[in-house]
């Protein structure tokens, strides 16, 4: 990169940007628009950064190893891959500037967040009133956390929205991740009233640290950075005519809200978890509203 002076003097190679332009005009006539237009700017960068940073090939076979670890590691368990990405940013930034094209075309949505690497696509259609926890620690604490999907631009109750919710349990760790937690524990499809309202009863959440034994909490420990999340609840939210949701909401009163390790926290996803009056059932309540833009918006 030629912005970085001395550096790109000192990568000067037989293998210049001639180079790089025979790779990327090796695309065929038939490839996608959109398929060429990134792997040009990726091939472009991944060049330039091994220019840039004058990498060897010792270097380079440790990433192509570590890369390999993590698909080795990764399955329906865990996704080692997203989780390295997580820690670099990307996700949160192909979230924001998803989020951002979407905020565009319609205002007042409800945040966005990244998926993360701990969901299932198979969560069981709960009854609204229920509870997602059938393995309650003693150390947790119960909430009960009910709201209104409604549309972004109108305020009108979307009826028979799904709301997929899950969370880590007090250990730090999903149902998949644990052998001592009942199969789909802390998980579930929740389907919105005619007034466009869900509930449910959950854990408020607690921070836990990332795998430990991965290539993700190597990176970690290379670049001398803590390995936890704040405490916070998955949320993916889907109706008929709108635009998908998926997010994240996090505790206020979290210590780990100003530095989450995958940089997913937007302040206006802190919510407040209030003392629950009446019901012995939690200690806590949530109230949480969902607003959504259609997808012609």
């Amino acid at each position: 990169m030629a912005a970085n002076g001395q550096n790109g003097a000192d990568a000067a190679t037989t293998l210049g940007p001639e180079f790089t332009k025979e790779v990327i005009n090796s695309m065929g006539p038939n490839t996608d628009p959109r398929l060429r237009e990134i792997m040009t700017s990726l091939i472009g960068h991944l060049h330039d950064f091994a220019r840039d940073v004058r990498l060897t090939s010792d270097e380079w076979l440790a990433g192509v190893n570590m890369i390999n670890w993590a698909g080795q590691m990764s399955n329906e368990k865990r996704n080692e891959g997203q989780l390295i990405c997580d820690i670099l940013g990307m996700e949160s930034l192909v979230d924001d500037i998803t989020y951002t094209a979407a905020t565009k075309a319609s205002s007042n949505l409800t945040a966005s967040a990244i998926l993360g690497p701990f969901y299932r696509e198979d969560h069981p259609v709960r009854q609204n009133g229920t509870t997602i926890s059938f393995d309650t620690p003693k150390d947790a604490q119960v909430a009960y956390m009910h709201g209104r999907v409604t549309d972004a631009a109108t305020g009108k109750p979307l009826a028979n929205a799904e709301i997929d919710i899950w969370q880590a349990s007090t250990n730090g760790l999903y149902e998949q991740q644990d052998p001592d937690q009942k199969d789909l524990n802390l998980r579930g499809k929740f389907i919105t009233d005619e007034e466009g309202r869900y509930a449910l009863y959950c854990l408020r959440p607690t921070p836990y640290p990332l795998p430990p034994d991965g290539p993700a909490a190597q990176m970690l420990r290379a670049m001398d950075r803590h390995f936890y999340r704040p405490a916070h609840i998955h949320f993916l939210v889907r109706v008929p005519g709108y635009k998908q949701l998926v997010t994240q909401i996090f505790d206020r009163d979290c210590k780990y809200l100003e530095n989450d390790t995958v940089f997913a926290v937007k302040p206006e996803l802190a919510v407040e978890f209030k003392p629950r009056k009446g019901g012995p059932e939690a200690e806590w309540d949530l109230e949480y509203d969902i607003k959504l833009g259609a997808t012609g918006a």
